[in-house]
């Protein structure tokens, strides 16, 4: 009998547990307070699942895999209750955007995941839009978690050189995060005049960040990611957008935030980033 607990009820976390409740029977979803919510794919939004939450105060269960998916500023909170969860042999997969917050949890199975779940959760209702895939690096706990969840809904793709994915996927969070955020607007934002050139000048300096980390990217990766970019719904919405939406804190640490203190450590010259960085900090106040 395996036991799994996903913190964070939110798109990722909702998914996660959507994905492995048919097979997974002792699975619980935690968050701050015991609740009831329901999860529907935007292709049949009449069909409804029913998802039960347990607060975290009322949860001290050791489990044998445990998400963790709730976002950077809310992290420090979880850490602290995590030897509420977990046992010598753990595995610990931590589930959201950024990167950069690994080393923060102590524990010998721990590892960043790199999230293509795509979705939104306004109060009690999650709306999953696409993707049910989570990379990891390849290893003998990364393997035996593909093997158990082979069949369920959950896609756990394992690469040999996580940091290449890591960097991908920060670039494709760097511009649609940004544009979406500073103009609180969902993807439909993207039809406006100017703000694909945005986009692109973000991730050319994206690019060139990771290479001055010793990441490089094929040539076509800037329109790889545009491509990316116009298949989302106009009604799409990114998680920094819901979070400025909601008065919630964002995740700029450990997305533009990272890829400015990087850029600034190789002195290189970053404008784009440089003026929407500040903005994005300013919308916390």
């Amino acid at each position: 009998m395996t036991k799994i607990a996903i913190i964070g009820p939110g798109a990722v976390g909702g998914t996660i547990a959507h994905d492995l409740l048919p097979t997974f029977t002792h699975l619980t979803l935690v968050g701050r307070q015991s609740q009831t919510i329901t999860y529907t794919e935007s292709t049949a939004p009449n069909t409804e699942t029913i998802l039960n939450v347990t607060a975290i105060d009322e949860f001290d269960d050791l489990v044998d895999i445990l998400f963790i998916a709730v976002k950077i500023p809310q992290l420090d909170a979880i850490i602290q209750k995590l030897p509420n969860f977990i046992h010598e042999d753990t595995i610990i997969i931590l589930a959201q955007n950024g990167t950069g917050q690994l080393p923060r949890i102590p524990h010998k199975h721990v590892f960043q995941a790199v999230v293509y779940i795509s979705g939104q959760k306004r109060q009690q209702h999650i709306t999953h839009f696409r993707d049910h895939q989570l990379i990891l690096q390849h290893s003998p706990s990364t393997q035996q978690l593909q093997h158990l969840f082979s069949n369920t809904q959950l896609d756990i793709t394992l690469v040999e050189d996580i940091d290449q994915s890591i960097w991908y996927k920060l670039l494709v969070n760097l511009a649609i995060n940004t544009v979406t955020a500073l103009s609180r607007q969902t993807a439909q934002v993207l039809k406006v005049e100017g703000i694909q050139t945005l986009c692109e000048r973000l991730l050319q300096e994206g690019v060139k960040i990771a290479q001055a980390e010793g990441v490089i990217f094929h040539q076509d990766v800037i329109s790889e990611i545009m491509t990316i970019y116009q298949g989302y719904p106009d009604q799409m919405g990114t998680s920094m957008y819901y979070d400025i939406i909601e008065g919630k804190p964002l995740e700029i640490a450990g997305i533009q935030g990272f890829l400015y203190q990087v850029a600034h450590k190789h002195q290189l010259a970053t404008p784009t980033l440089d003026t929407v960085y500040p903005l994005l900090l300013a919308q916390q106040q």
